[in-house]
């Protein structure tokens, strides 16, 4: 065997050893997840695809009833039933995951933004301006979110993208205390004064040095408040506040179903079983988010 041949060799079994050090590293890691995070993943991984992609998962329509086959039982031809119009409830859930995660996201941006953006003015700011910003969050946290989401709708009018508004104006309040604690929490640092002490402007020390060990527990916050959203969407929905009909939102698919309670459960008990599944894995997935920052 030749030179050349043997450093192919050696070559060839160094790159296996590396290989199997990956998928050693791999599978242990994924031996240390536990189980209730992992499925947690993988509820809001196929919620999250069901608003991406919903002919993937379905082939119905969400509006058009299938003539013959209304209030039709769960079964193999549809999987969670019918409803009173001959609706596939199934289609209409995966269809509708686009309306209740897409409103969740712009309230938790809209409370991430301006909330974060309020706490940390109050946190690096002079004690007057401190003392008005929290006085104003103060009176924002007294207020019910239910109260204050339904006075903000009632102003902006019925409709998805309102009634994500409203919940997003209604965690504002959260965001801005939990921001402007961290931002504090970390000013008296040792190291901000150091980089203040070395001759660091405010700006640069917000920016490179606060900002960055202050915003992890906020990002913990922001999932642990998409559950909440989706919860509040729905509710709001379910009230009547939200999207109007047909469009098959979480909540609203609940309040359709309610003239059927006793005669077709699952009008009511499916999409019910989806957003506290998915509110659940949400508040799972922030917990393990928590652990981290901590």
């Amino acid at each position: 065997m030749t030179t050349v041949d043997t450093l192919h060799d050696d070559i060839a079994a160094d790159a296996r050893r590396q290989t199997e050090g990956r998928r050693s590293r791999m599978a242990s890691t994924l031996r240390r997840v536990p189980p209730g995070l992992a499925l947690s993943w993988f509820i809001l991984a196929t919620a999250f695809l069901w608003a991406v992609a919903p002919s993937l998962f379905t082939g119905y329509h969400p509006l058009e009833g299938v003539g013959g086959a209304q209030l039709k039982r769960p079964s193999a031809e549809h999987l969670l039933g019918t409803d009173a119009l001959g609706r596939d409830l199934y289609a209409r859930i995966v269809h509708g995951a686009v309306h209740s995660l897409t409103g969740a996201f712009v309230a938790v941006g809209l409370g991430l933004v301006v909330g974060t953006g309020l706490g940390v003015v109050a946190g690096s700011a002079r004690r007057r301006f401190d003392d008005a910003i929290m006085r104003l969050v103060d009176v924002f946290l007294s207020i019910p979110p239910l109260l204050l989401s339904l006075s903000i709708i009632i102003l902006l009018g019925f409709g998805t993208v309102n009634a994500a508004i409203a919940v997003g104006v209604t965690s504002v309040a959260g965001f801005a205390r939990l921001a402007r604690a961290e931002v504090v929490r970390v000013r008296r640092s040792d190291y901000v004064e150091a980089a203040f002490g070395s001759g660091g402007t405010f700006v640069s020390v917000l920016w490179r040095h606060i900002l960055p060990n202050s915003l992890t527990s906020v990002l913990a916050f922001a999932s642990l408040q998409f559950g909440s959203a989706v919860l509040q969407i729905s509710t709001l929905g379910f009230l009547g506040y939200g999207a109007p009909p047909p469009t098959p939102e979480w909540g609203l698919l609940i309040a359709e179903g309610r003239n059927y309670i006793s005669t077709a459960w699952w009008l009511t008990t499916a999409p019910g079983v989806v957003v506290v599944l998915v509110v659940l894995a949400a508040n799972r997935v922030s917990q393990s988010f928590g652990k981290a920052a901590a």
